[in-house]
């Protein structure tokens, strides 16, 4: 399975130099176009040099700019992919006891959490257990189940949770009760929702901060999110796959549940006295 250039830049960037660390940001924030451009170009955007460029692009095993640039076209080609284009492709034949379909899902959970390390899992726990912030989750067309299935569990372990239903004028209208030391989580996988783009532009600009949860070829909203979670979606079939997202939302509810321990586990019994 190969991996995407946002996941090479997940696994290297702990041995990259302060200059080429700018350049994977400035990669991220405007992912995979930033890449796209010539050397002076992308160096100039990322104000670094030239010569960074084509160290950081070694750093991330490409041989030359061009092979690099390829990569990135073919996960460009494959962003702008519709259930339509890949409708009419032969199903792969079934070769082990799994039906293909599943046996792409699992490796995708795999390759979802090699790519999720603990620390970055540690950071956002840490912004979810803030006793002052208020957490909102809102998603796409088939992404928003998600949000509205964390944000259920998250409502039991700890207050101050919103789901955002519905479109965004609504979601809009909740901007006015969000601050800077709110958390809000977005889902966004291909083909990514414009109306959810620029409420993450808006809640950005408010200095809310932005948890992002995307496909390997990432949502334009990295550029404001403060932490991306990049889960593998792609499955054999004209339709992504969300349940390796399903499975870092569940990870975090039973993470968070931990944190937040003696006092969380007052709120669960409490709650289940009410019923």
């Amino acid at each position: 399975m190969r991996q995407s250039v946002s996941e090479l830049i997940s696994d290297r960037s702990g041995s990259m130099s302060a200059s080429e660390r700018r350049a994977a940001q400035t990669l991220v924030a405007s992912y995979p176009l930033a890449g796209l451009k010539t050397v002076a170009e992308f160096s100039q955007a990322a104000g670094v040099s030239p010569p960074t460029i084509l160290r950081f692009v070694a750093r991330l095993g490409f041989q030359n700019y061009p092979e690099f640039q390829a990569a990135l076209q073919d996960e460009l080609a494959a962003q702008l992919q519709s259930p339509a284009t890949r409708a009419g492709r032969k199903p792969p034949v079934r070769q082990g006891a799994l039906p293909v379909t599943v046996e792409a899902t699992v490796a995708n959970l795999g390759e979802t959490f090699r790519h999720l390390s603990a620390r970055q899992i540690a950071d956002i726990v840490e912004l979810l257990a803030q006793p002052k912030a208020g957490i909102f989750l809102v998603g796409g067309r088939f992404t928003d189940p998600i949000a509205a299935y964390m944000a259920a569990h998250l409502s039991i372990i700890r207050s101050n949770v919103l789901h955002l239903p519905g479109q965004e004028g609504n979601w809009r209208d909740r901007l006015i009760d969000m601050g800077k030391r709110d958390v809000l989580l977005i889902f966004d996988i291909r083909r990514y929702q414009e109306s959810l783009l620029a409420f993450a532009e808006k809640a950005h600009r408010r200095g809310i901060h932005i948890i992002l949860f995307t496909d390997q070829w990432l949502s334009p909203i990295a550029r404001f999110a403060r932490h991306v979670v990049a889960g593998r979606t792609e499955v054999p079939s004209p339709w992504d796959s969300s349940a390796s997202l399903f499975v870092v939302a569940e990870m975090l509810i039973g993470e968070l549940t931990a944190r937040t321990g003696e006092d969380g586990q007052r709120r669960i019994r409490a709650m289940e006295d009410l019923r």
